[in-house]
């Protein structure tokens, strides 16, 4: 399994070796040791969430209150996901950042963000169905949105297939209306709770 972090820190990405054969094929797709050495920590996955998603589907901008926050090690099992990693912490050098890797059923790439890091989603086909690894249990009070909309934020929506949002999402508050209320994680906290994790 191969390895590289991404333009947001804190965010990586993982492609697997594939091995095919006249039956199909066989791959590893989440490796503790690598996790490790990529991220400095391991794992500990709490919950494992699995969404399926039309083409045009919007997940997202998600995030949780640090500590403990909530990692997640996404893949895709079926059809394609443009997924976009953004930095929301407040003080973070890259405070704005965005970043995002196509994951599908070919490469079968994975991507991991760390605690207090934005996530949002788009599906690229019908029947997406994306895996998530999560380091802490889904907690609705800790749980915030941005509206992937934000004219601010830039997010790279596909061109030509209109994003489709949950009201949730809809209603969720831009980047800035999410600072100025205090819902953002801040870069300090992040870095303290993730150095906690390598101890």
């Amino acid at each position: 399994m191969e390895f590289r972090e991404l333009a947001v820190s804190g965010s990586w990405a993982f492609t697997p070796r594939q091995f095919p054969d006249d039956r199909g094929l066989f791959l590893e797709a989440f490796k503790g040791p690598v996790f490790a050495e990529a991220v400095g920590h391991r794992l500990t996955v709490a919950q494992v969430n699995v969404s399926v998603s039309k083409a045009g589907t919007v997940r997202g901008v998600h995030f949780a209150d640090v500590p403990p926050g909530q990692g997640k090690y996404v893949s895709c099992m079926r059809g394609a996901l443009l997924d976009i990693i953004i930095d929301i912490r407040v003080g973070s050098p890259t405070f704005g950042l965005v970043d995002s890797v196509v994951l599908d059923d070919v490469d079968r790439r994975a991507v991991y963000l760390s605690e207090g890091l934005g996530h949002a989603f788009v599906a690229l086909q019908d029947d997406t169905t994306a895996s998530y690894l999560c380091s802490t249990p889904y907690n609705p009070k800790a749980e915030h949105g941005i509206t992937p909309v934000d004219p601010d934020l830039e997010l790279p929506l596909p061109a030509g297939l209109p994003p489709l949002l949950s009201p949730k999402d809809t209603a969720a508050p831009t980047l800035a209306q999410a600072r100025e209320q205090g819902l953002l994680p801040r870069w300090e906290d992040c870095k303290e709770f993730i150095a906690s994790l390598r101890e």
